[in-house]
């Protein structure tokens, strides 16, 4: 679960897709940084934005729960399309709904570029990435100011995508986290769900002992195809991973 205060995303000073348009668009809590191999409509993603934020927010109107549930909550059949499937991931990691939101908002936006011409996307919001490309990319994991995992990156293959990469941290930003893991990335086919297990997995790592445990239960959701983590000088990782230096 994401709180409202602002960390400058720094990362995204590193990125080096020379061959894509950039836009970085923030729309109150949301802060996102979109590339694309077209021209970014900025009309057209603030349009989309509003319009998922104000399914979201209308809907916790209706039932506070899902804004502030730690676990999952049935939501009504009629409910929009973003907010079932935040709540479809958080019942399959067990966690609120709010933990799928930075994943959920960035593939619902990354899909509709992709219906609007689009053939190459990605979107990264707080650190959470919808990604669909033609061409491989290299996607930096960042795990604090520690040398040894300085310039560690996912090798993502364009047979891969779209894939959603999202990453929880209980020592580095602000998201709520009752774990003490530096990095935990998920992949999943689903950003929403990516997000949604990196905060459940990133919750059960208090100690290097939880690694294997932690990657036990993200291996048992339907929908993880990789899984890495880090704590400390320890690196645990299971599925389908390359991994490459930047």
């Amino acid at each position: 679960m994401k709180t409202s205060k602002y960390q400058r995303r720094f990362y995204r000073d590193w990125v080096a897709e020379k061959d894509l348009y950039s836009l970085r668009i923030q729309d109150r809590e949301s802060d996102l940084f979109i590339l694309c191999d077209r021209p970014i409509d900025q009309g057209f993603i603030k349009d989309r934005l509003r319009s998922y934020r104000f399914d979201i927010e209308r809907y916790i109107d209706k039932d506070r729960r899902f804004l502030t549930s730690l676990k999952p909550v049935p939501v009504e059949l009629a409910a929009p399309e973003i907010v079932r499937e935040m709540a479809d991931a958080a019942k399959k990691a067990n966690v609120g709904p709010m933990a799928a939101v930075a994943g959920a908002i960035a593939e619902f936006l990354g899909r509709d570029l992709l219906k609007n011409s689009c053939r190459q996307v990605i979107i990264e919001n707080g650190g959470d990435i919808f990604l669909k490309s033609t061409k491989v990319r290299n996607i930096g994991i960042y795990s604090g100011k520690s040398r040894l995992w300085k310039g560690l990156c996912l090798k993502i293959r364009p047979k891969d995508t779209p894939l959603g990469i999202c990453t929880s941290s209980g020592t580095i930003g602000h998201s709520l986290s009752f774990g003490q893991a530096d990095s935990a990335v998920l992949l999943c086919r689903k950003a929403s769900l990516a997000d949604a297990v990196a905060t459940a997995v990133c919750n059960r790592i208090c100690g290097k002992k939880d690694l294997q445990e932690a990657i036990e239960f993200a291996k048992k959701v339907k929908g993880v195809v990789g899984i890495i983590l880090i704590f400390k000088n320890t690196l645990a990782s299971w599925g389908k991973i390359e991994f490459s230096r930047r």
